[in-house]
């Protein structure tokens, strides 16, 4: 039930953000931005508070820790990659032009359209 409530407090924190940005409309910006980013902060630290939050932290953190894991493709490999999948598009493009011709000229064929 106590996580329940952090959660409220943390969407109400947001929403009291987000009322201010309207409310304080008259002044300056940067005043209507801070309030935006405090509501948001303010919200996300009670939502860490909760179970939920620190669930979704260590969540975060394994994540993280995973795509450290990710073995990203060289420059060389990135090049080849792409002109690979260009090449590709060029010829099913061709060959998809190609089946759409005969087939229209088919289609004209049958219709009595055909020379």
């Amino acid at each position: 039930m106590a996580d329940k409530i952090k959660l409220l407090v943390a969407v109400l924190l947001v929403i009291a953000g987000l009322a201010g940005f309207y409310f304080f409309a008259d002044a300056p910006t940067v005043v209507r931005v801070l309030s935006v980013v405090g509501g948001l902060v303010l919200g996300g630290l009670v939502a860490g508070l909760s179970a939920p939050g620190k669930q979704f932290y260590r969540f975060a953190l394994d994540s993280r820790d995973e795509a450290k894991k990710v073995v990203w493709p060289t420059r060389k490999e990135t090049i080849q990659m792409t002109g690979v999948v260009m090449a590709f598009v060029v010829v099913m493009s061709l060959f998809l032009w190609a089946v759409d011709g005969i087939l229209l000229w088919l289609v004209k064929l049958a219709m009595g359209q055909g020379s």
